[in-house]
């Protein structure tokens, strides 16, 4: 009996059995000529399939081993790794989860070969979303990736106790943030690419604290985490993730991992590109994000962390370049709340002066909604006719596009969530030639305004009141016109795209839209597209706002925040430039102010942006080689020493060097356009700017990426004032561009304001001509960029 059973399992196996020429096997079950149902296939190299078959190919569960050591079971579909499984590779790592063509995609947990865990979202291979890595040193992140690096929103803590939570950006922390330190001090402030840059607060352990949850919820998060509560690394979950994996409850949630797929069939062999950016000698320290976690984050209470000592009531108030501190004195709770309060008086000052009042809060939303719609409408209907020349018909009030977009939408316009608005569209042909002249993609210039992203309100520099938007990649700034400042553009507009046709490096303004809205009432609101002239991957850390006047040309000093724009009286600076660079600066200051002058115009400023280099002279103020920690309880990594005792800051500051356009991008910006700048220290040929220590390679154009050396201006009298100057001259790299020239001079008012800012006898100047603005202008920067010797 047994034998005759063993005789019919050998004939079936005989008549489901199938050898092909290349000398691959398949046994199982067939649909004609095609596997079907379950069957093994074991192909030549060694590689094994065993499980479920459809027409052909691999779909269902299954088990697959290669001759290499790898091996995967879970879900195929159309002979691909697709839907939910673990796969292991011979060194040991295992990814267990969601796959999709062969690649990690959705919810997945990953044990690496060096017991490094990472359980989260994925994306093409890579971390992308919200996960939480472990370091197998006892150091975890959980927050945003994205393309396998930290970005977005996170938190971080170290095996040592510190704790950071805030932005991140290309694996490093960048933005605003906050520094748990072990011994239970803060840190509120900004950083750059991993250095501490600009102001920030310091509170010792113990010490009275602003609400942690506020100061979160400040910068646009929900809350704040468990993690500033307890040292435990286990609080750092992710409330999203720890949901989604409850979904996976199959999942071994310890292990996670990714390796090469290798073998015969449609198996592909991209998953070997799944370790790039996970390789185990990053550490901790060295990977970090910028996204938004928002509510995924656990909250805890306000109470937590008021934290008060009667004893200690002191807080530092410090100003870091790069990681180096170069101002600091000390102020107290009492101060702390004086200042709260003031700062409060003038911001609702500001709200009660605004000429912009009707769209504060949702009907601002509605505005920015608008304009998105309108600027996604107008660009769209002019793209696609053909390029040509403009025509005196191009210019002026009338060549406009004038639509209605009702909230149900229409034949021609999409329907909305705003409310019911009329649209138009001023020179539609001279923008988009403009822009064409400018080499902006329309596309990008879309997506860059219109996209999902949004933009961002931003207050208001000037006393003018106008609402100011910037898009979400900070490109472009939106700002609002009265109706006189719109008749200024149009009547200029001809001479404008003559001037910038034939200056390519002009420093004015770059222009590329103006628009209107009206709402339901009759209320117009006016806007023009700008380019930012600080948008850069390098920080800005002052700003300048240049007339050439002495009248009310200072800021008061309660009033200057992060990111305040200072006036000429504020700038106690002088800028030493190489000799080229400092002729093309000159060269098109005068072609510009010319152009400004024949249009009858005055008021305008040059906006100045400062990047500074950490200096030579201040490698004292970083701890020596080898300490954990300096005087302040910082942690070395918190002042610029790396853990193997390498300075972080470079001991020089800026280098120039021959032009590469294969180094450098050189595609023009939404603020600069024209050729890269030659210098005469190498050789009048045309220049890139290295920023030593950093892999950063600058194209250095009129405007834009100019290095220069500063030299500060001593203070004459301090006084009691608890400021230190650290140093007196350092590298810079400058940033600008000739602003706020649609103020026309036609207006007697206005001509007597400018006498009185220039201090003029109004008995012998009754009248300011713009010829005499412009060589105010001009004489008052070359004493702030001085001729070198």
């Amino acid at each position: 009996m047994v034998g005759l059973r063993q005789l019919f399992l050998e004939e079936n196996e005989r008549i489901n059995k199938k050898i092909l020429s290349n000398g691959d096997v398949y046994v199982g079950d067939f649909k004609g000529e095609l596997p079907h149902g379950k069957g093994k296939y074991l192909w030549s190299d060694g590689t094994v399939y065993d499980g479920e078959w459809k027409g052909g190919k691999m779909t269902g569960k299954g088990h697959i081993s290669w001759a290499a050591g790898a091996k995967y079971e879970g879900e195929f579909s159309g002979s691909y790794l697709h839907g939910f499984g673990t796969f292991t590779r011979p060194d040991g790592s295992e990814y267990r989860g969601s796959w999709r063509m062969n690649i990690q995609h959705g919810l997945g947990t990953k044990l690496y070969s060096n017991l490094d865990v990472y359980e989260g979202c994925w994306k093409e291979g890579v971390h992308e979303g919200n996960g939480r890595y472990s370091w197998s040193n006892g150091n975890v992140y959980v927050g945003n990736w994205k393309g396998g690096i930290m970005n977005g929103r996170g938190i971080m803590k170290w095996i040592s106790g510190d704790i950071f939570d805030g932005s991140w950006s290309n694996g490093l922390r960048h933005g605003s943030g906050v520094y748990r330190f072990a011994d239970g001090g803060f840190y509120f402030g900004t950083w750059t690419k991993g250095l501490k840059d600009g102001k920030g607060t310091y509170y010792p352990a113990g010490t009275r604290h602003p609400s942690l949850k506020r100061w979160c919820r400040s910068l646009g998060y929900d809350g704040i985490p468990s993690s500033f509560q307890s040292h435990d690394a286990s609080t750092l979950n992710l409330v999203e993730v720890e949901a989604q994996r409850t979904s996976i409850r199959r999942s071994v949630s310890e292990l996670s991992g990714s390796g090469s797929l290798s073998g015969s069939g449609r198996i592909a062999q991209r998953t070997s590109s799944m370790d790039r950016n996970s390789s185990p000698g990053h550490s901790a320290r060295e990977l970090i994000p910028n996204n938004d976690l928002s509510s995924a984050l656990s909250h805890v209470s306000d109470d937590v962390h008021s934290v008060v000592l009667d004893s200690d009531r002191i807080a530092y108030e410090r100003e870091y370049i790069q990681g180096v501190l170069i101002k600091e004195k000390i102020i107290t709770a009492e101060r702390s709340r004086k200042t709260k309060h003031k700062n409060k008086f003038h911001v609702e000052e500001g709200k009660s002066n605004s000429w912009m009042n009707i769209f504060q809060s949702r009907q601002s939303y509605y505005l920015m909604l608008n304009l998105q719609l309108g600027i996604r409408y107008t660009v769209g209907k002019i793209t696609p006719v053909p390029m040509r020349e403009v025509r005196p018909s191009d210019f002026g009030e009338r060549a406009r596009i004038r639509m209605y977009f009702p909230k149900k939408g229409s034949q021609l316009t999409p329907p909305h969530y705003s409310i019911d608005f009329y649209w138009k569209d001023y020179c539609p042909m001279v923008f988009r030639n403009l822009r064409e002249m400018f080499k902006l993609d329309a596309a990008e210039y879309m997506m860059s305004i219109c996209g999902d992203d949004g933009l961002t309100e931003l207050a208001s520099p000037g006393k003018s009141g106008s609402l100011f938007y910037l898009s979400h990649d900070d490109r472009f700034v939106i700002k609002t016109l009265n109706k006189a400042e719109l008749k200024s553009l149009l009547r200029m507009l001809p001479k404008y795209y003559c001037h910038v046709g034939k200056h390519e490096n002009t420093l004015i303004t770059k222009f590329f839209g103006v628009h209107r809205i009206k709402l339901r009432g009759g209320r117009k609101v006016r806007f023009v597209v700008m380019g930012n002239m600080f948008c850069t991957e390098l920080r800005i850390h002052r700003r300048y706002d240049l007339k050439g006047s002495s009248h009310g040309r200072y800021t008061d000093k309660d009033k200057i925040k992060e990111g305040t724009t200072l006036k000429d009286l504020d700038l106690d600076y002088e800028f030493h430039m190489d000799k080229l660079l400092r002729e093309s600066l000159f060269k098109q200051l005068h072609l510009d102010s010319k152009f400004l002058e024949s249009q009858n115009i005055i008021d305008y400023s040059l906006l100045l942006g400062l990047h500074f280099r950490a200096p030579e002279q201040l490698k004292a103020v970083l701890e020596p080689p080898g300490a954990a920690t300096n005087h302040d309880g910082f942690s070395s990594d918190d002042v610029g020493v790396s853990s193997q005792g390498e300075l972080l800051i470079p001991p020089t500051g800026l280098i120039l060097v021959t032009h590469e356009p294969s180094s450098v991008n050189t595609a023009p910006g939404p603020h600069i356009r024209g050729s890269t700048l030659r210098a005469f220290s190498v050789g009048e040929r045309e220049v890139d700017l290295l920023l030593p220590g950093t892999a950063s390679r600058l194209r250095v154009q009129l405007g834009v990426n100019m290095p220069a050396q500063a030299s500060h201006k001593l203070l004459q009298d301090e006084g009691d004032s608890t400021e230190v100057e650290l140093f007196e001259v350092y590298d810079v790299v400058l940033y600008m561009g000739v602003i706020d020239i649609l103020q026309e001079y036609n207006a007697r008012k206005k001509a007597e304001n400018a006498y009185k800012s220039f201090k003029f006898d109004p008995v012998t100047i009754s009248v300011v001509e713009p010829k005499l603005y412009a060589q105010r202008f001009i004489n008052f920067l070359q004493k702030v960029f001085p001729e070198p010797p």
